[in-house]
């Protein structure tokens, strides 16, 4: 991030509530996505890897004190994301539609190990979001808790990252074009 300037802050803010919005969203719906990284996803896109990791970290902090406590927990993997993130949007542009698939892969594959070790080192594979129900009927089913919760990572971060990408692929171009990026 080069300068702070006060369209910098609102835009950071923005993209913070956004991921505050979709992380509550995604965990009264009991959904087996997160949606808690769209923001950190912009942020990084518009203000690179600090940018990105500004936005996740108070997320995380916010999240955790108003409703979500297990988001504090994990918000290194919101620092892995926003971090990741900000390597591809510098390799790409955000509204490259074309390369989404391996876009939200690369952003997914290093934060889903993170969040793996986390979710089955503190939490024994129990979490607050939708997933840990995925978790809990492979176990039932005979496998493993460590590979239930890897196999869910893998596939319910991924999922996530696919849509963050694209929804930062929609709005990126909205937003330069309305505003001049200062």
């Amino acid at each position: 991030m080069r300068k702070i300037s006060t369209q910098r802050i609102t835009l950071i803010a923005l993209f913070i509530v956004i991921n505050i919005i979709g992380g509550h969203v995604a965990l009264l719906a009991k959904l087996p996505v997160y949606l808690d990284t769209i923001g950190t996803l912009l942020g990084a896109a518009f203000f690179g890897p600090i940018g990105g990791l500004i936005v996740g970290v108070f997320t995380a902090l916010v999240n955790g004190v108003t409703g979500d406590l297990f988001s504090i927990y994990f918000m290194p993997s919101q620092i892995v994301t926003a971090l990741m993130a900000g390597f591809v949007y510098r390799k790409i542009s955000a509204t490259d539609v074309k390369n989404i698939w391996w876009a939200a892969a690369i952003i997914s594959v290093p934060a889903t190990i993170v969040s793996s070790i986390i979710t089955v080192i503190l939490f024994h594979g129990i979490t607050s979001s939708g997933s840990s129900t995925i978790v809990q009927v492979l176990h039932g089913l005979g496998l493993n808790q460590t590979l239930s919760v890897f196999l869910v990572q893998v596939g319910t971060d991924y999922l996530d990252r696919i849509i963050g990408v694209y929804v930062v692929a929609a709005v990126y171009s909205i937003i330069v074009n309305r505003i001049n990026i200062k």
